[in-house]
C-alpha cells in the first residue's frame, strides 16, 4: 500500500492564522478542506507540499447566505449541503444537480465547493454550473482580497491564478433573473462514481414575452484543458426565439467549440458528438425550467 509522504500538520484557528501559514509556507504549504483531492495527488506524487493547512475548524468557512443580491457559499461548505440545500434547490437546481452527481455519499460529505474549484481539473462537477450561473470567488491573502470570475481564475488541468499566499474563502452567486433557467447533464458510462466523458451546463433568460432569448450561457466540460463557453452557441442564441429548432441548429455549433481528446472512457469524434446532443438537451430542460418545469 502506498503511504503518504512526510509533512507538518496545522489546524488553522481562522482565517487569519491560516493566511499568516500560507503567507510563512508559499510554495511548500497547501490548503486541506475535505482532503478527497489533496490526499489522493499526496498518495500519487503529483503534489509535494512540506505543510498541510486545514481548515476544517474554521466556521466562517461554511455555510449558504443571502446578502445583498447575492447568494455567497463559504468555500468550506460540503457537496452534500449543496446538493440538499433549500435555497441552492430553490435559486440554482442546476447546482443542485451537479452536486448530487458528484462522486458517492461519502465522497459528497467530505468534498467541498472550494477544494472542486481549486483542484482545477477539467471534468470537475461544479465548475460548468457556476460559470453558466455567473459566479465569482474571494480569495483572501494577508494583502487583503481580490475577486475573480471562474473565467480568470481558471488557466487549465490543475492551473489556476490563485497565489501562494491565498486561500478561497467564498464563492458568490447573483441572485436569480426573472424567466430564467438552467440544467446540467453529466454525462458518464456509469450512473455514479464517474467522471466525466462530457458535461454541458446551459443557462437562458428570456425577455419578458417569454420567448425572445436575453441571455445565454453555455458551458462545456471535459472536452477542453478546462472549462470552456461555447461562444459560437451563445451568439447564436441571443436574440433568438426560444424554440426547439433554435436549439437544435445553435447546439451543432457547439461541436467547433469544443477540443476534445481521445482516451480510454471516450474518442474524440464520440465527444464533438455528445456535446452537441448534451447541449440541446440542456438547453431544452433550461427552457421548461422557465416554464416552471422542475428539471430533476
Amino acid at each position: 500500500m502506498q503511504l503518504l509522504p512526510k509533512f507538518e500538520y496545522y489546524e488553522a484557528e481562522d482565517i487569519d492564522s491560516a493566511c499568516s501559514l500560507m503567507s510563512r509556507f508559499q510554495s511548500d504549504g497547501k490548503i486541506i478542506a475535505g482532503g478527497t483531492d489533496v490526499l489522493v495527488n499526496l498518495k500519487e506524487g503529483k503534489i509535494h507540499p512540506a505543510n498541510l493547512i486545514s481548515v476544517s475548524k474554521i466556521s466562517g468557512l461554511s455555510g449558504i447566505m443571502e446578502q445583498d443580491s447575492h447568494i455567497v457559499i463559504g468555500s468550506h461548505t460540503l457537496v452534500s449541503t449543496l446538493a440538499e440545500d433549500r435555497l441552492i434547490k430553490g435559486e440554482f437546481p442546476m447546482l443542485a444537480k451537479a452536486a448530487s452527481n458528484l462522486g458517492s455519499p461519502l465522497i459528497r460529505n467530505r468534498a467541498t465547493i472550494g477544494g472542486n474549484i481549486v483542484t482545477a481539473r477539467p471534468a470537475a462537477d461544479l465548475i460548468p454550473p457556476l460559470m453558466a450561473l455567473g459566479a465569482t470567488i474571494e480569495l483572501k491573502s494577508l494583502d487583503g482580497t481580490r475577486n475573480l470570475t471562474l473565467e480568470e481564475f481558471l488557466v487549465g488541468p490543475g492551473q489556476t491564478t490563485i497565489r501562494n499566499d491565498e486561500i478561497l474563502t467564498k464563492v458568490i452567486l447573483p441572485e436569480t433573473a426573472p424567466y430564467s433557467g438552467g440544467d446540467y447533464i453529466k454525462l458518464g458510462h456509469r450512473k455514479s462514481l464517474e467522471i466525466a466523458i462530457v458535461a454541458v451546463a446551459s443557462f437562458i433568460k428570456l425577455d419578458k414575452d417569454g420567448m425572445t432569448i436575453q441571455d445565454a450561457k453555455v458551458i462545456l466540460s471535459a472536452v477542453a484543458p478546462k472549462a470552456i463557453h461555447a461562444v459560437s452557441v451563445e451568439k447564436a442564441l441571443i436574440g433568438a426565439k426560444a424554440t426547439a429548432e433554435v436549439f437544435e441548429t445553435a447546439a451543432l455549433k457547439a461541436i467547433s467549440d469544443c477540443r476534445p481528446i481521445s482516451d480510454i472512457r471516450g474518442g474524440s469524434e464520440y465527444r464533438r458528438d455528445m456535446v452537441a446532443a448534451l447541449t440541446r438537451k440542456t438547453l431544452l430542460k433550461a427552457f421548461k425550467e422557465v416554464m416552471g418545469e422542475k428539471i430533476f
